[in-house]
């Protein structure tokens, strides 16, 4: 599932209050609201999906443009993400933690009132800004709340579930909400989840002293999230300008400029937002790259499964949700095999590649769905493939991109991988978008695109797109994978900081 968040801000991402500092006595309590707003933030990258049929047939937005619906979430919270560790730092994890709800419950009610395209997108992306606030502030919150090592270990357990389940909850809350309400509903039950968690942040959280040290790396942050913006808005208007053209190239190059740019100001800044040490170990750089890959195979099938299942075999946004479900425990299934028994017996060299084989080969036997396949004989068994595969990646990766890193390091590394799964999945969500319309266009030329039957052919031949690339994704992710993990099992750090990823 796609899982947001990290922490960027605190040097140790564990920035413990001193021995002399007794615990809040309503700490548990202070779990509740921290993790109440950590859900809202997870559910948001899936609750959406299952309403994007329903708010297009409403807001008559084109399929080349249902994308940004996903992507402008995503690159926000992204794009913002190291940023807001650094906010939370120098304005004090206590404010940041509450602007953010206030800011993601404002959104989401834009959003829920959204009449036209523009205005869904605009709310969309204010989601992604706050919830990049939001989330390091959490985090750096739950880290200096709990400051005995068997309480932390149970909060960070109840933590990460929180973070692995909501993703789940989001499928089966955005189809029950569609169904039954409207898809904006999906938007403004947010406002619930905030109005508690800020009244509970409020009355329990207390003031930390701010770190006065802490500076913002501004041009970095510039360079990286208007880099992202370029590569993501130039795969998006390859669908409608081509790939020759300047409003396509133009914008990929520039992107691209704009990151080696962002990449030598890393080694220059005397505050980085991304120390370029953090990437450059090589388990580490291949657990970066297989996260981007798997977030840009994901993300993307998500939304295309999502209208498949809708559009071309007719299914309501409940049985949608429960659709998914055996995928996500499959997925569940292997992470905790892969993070408690593989990678610590055989390494990540054999586990990783597997994984990525497995969800490819998930992804191109979703390539034989058509218009008359069944859910338990055509559609399950391929979807459990993938989830099998994405769980052998998922763990082992996230948890080796952040292995080893010095104590200044683990929040930004922390924050850093999380990035770059949101990153993938914008990246590959404007690519799949793309490939998929391109597809379908094809496909009506010559053909008579006001007969259902042919409608719903160029359907399946831009969701088969969308699948094969995937495959290729993942395909590539093996290769890289392959080449780039060291043999043997990691080394294990007993006294690392305990990182959790969503």
């Amino acid at each position: 599932m796609p899982r947001p968040l990290a922490d960027a801000s605190a040097g140790a991402a564990v920035t413990s209050l001193s021995s002399a500092d007794a615990p809040p006595r309503h700490r548990w309590w202070i779990l509740a609201v921290i993790g109440l707003a950590q859900l809202m933030v997870v559910l948001d990258a899936t609750i959406v999906n299952i309403a994007l049929p329903s708010a297009q047939k409403d807001l008559g937005f084109s399929d080349g443009d249902r994308q940004w619906i996903v992507t402008a979430y995503a690159l926000a919270f992204g794009s913002l993400l190291l940023l807001g560790g650094r906010i939370a730092d120098l304005f004090g994890r206590k404010m940041t933690f509450l602007v953010g709800l206030a800011g993601f419950a404002g959104a989401s009610a834009l959003g829920g009132a959204a009449g036209s395209f523009e205005i869904l997108v605009a709310a969309r992306a204010a989601q992604g800004l706050f919830g990049a606030l939001l989330a390091p502030a959490a985090l750096s919150l739950l880290t200096t709340t709990f400051t005995d090592a068997r309480e932390r270990a149970k909060a960070f357990g109840v933590y990460g579930a929180i973070a692995g389940a909501g993703g789940a909850i989001g499928l089966l809350l955005g189809g029950v909400l569609t169904e039954h309400l409207t898809w904006r509903w999906t938007l403004y039950v947010n406002l619930a989840f905030a109005a508690v968690a800020f009244i509970g942040g409020v009355l329990l959280l207390r003031r930390a002293t701010r770190d006065t040290t802490a500076t913002i790396d501004l041009p970095g942050a510039v360079l990286v999230s208007a880099g992202l913006f370029g590569l993501v808005y130039g795969f998006s208007n390859a669908e409608s300008h081509d790939w020759d053209s300047p409003a396509t190239w133009g914008f990929l190059v520039a992107g691209a400029v704009l990151l080696a740019a962002f990449a030598w100001w890393q080694t220059r800044s005397a505050h980085p937002l991304l120390p370029l040490r953090v990437l450059l170990d090589r388990d580490r750089g291949a657990s970066f790259i297989s996260v981007l890959i798997t977030g840009a195979g994901m993300f993307g099938v998500f939304l295309f499964l999502t209208y498949y299942l809708q559009q071309s075999l007719g299914y309501s946004p409940i049985k949608t949700g429960l659709a998914f479900l055996p995928m996500v425990a499959a997925l569940m299934l292997t992470s905790a095999l892969a993070s408690t028994v593989l990678v610590p017996r055989i390494g990540p060299k054999t586990v990783v590649p597997l994984g990525m084989g497995t969800a490819a080969a998930g992804m191109a036997w979703l390539t034989a769905l058509d218009l008359q396949s069944g859910y338990t004989t055509d559609i399950l068994p391929p979807l459990v493939v993938a989830g099998l595969g994405l769980g052998l990646v998922m763990a082992p990766a996230m948890s080796l991109a952040t292995a080893g890193v010095s104590a200044e390091d683990a929040g930004v590394a922390s924050a850093a991988v999380n990035t770059m799964q949101q990153v993938g999945g914008s990246l590959g969500t404007a690519l799949l978008n793309t490939l998929t319309t391109s597809a379908v266009t094809d496909y009506l030329d010559g053909k008579n695109p006001r007969d259902p039957a042919v409608l719903a052919q160029a359907g399946l031949e831009g969701y088969s797109t969308a699948y094969w690339w995937s495959a290729v994704f993942f395909a590539a992710g093996l290769i890289i994978s392959v080449i780039l993990y060291r043999r043997g099992t990691p080394a294990q750090d007993p006294d690392a900081a305990p990182v959790v990823h969503m």
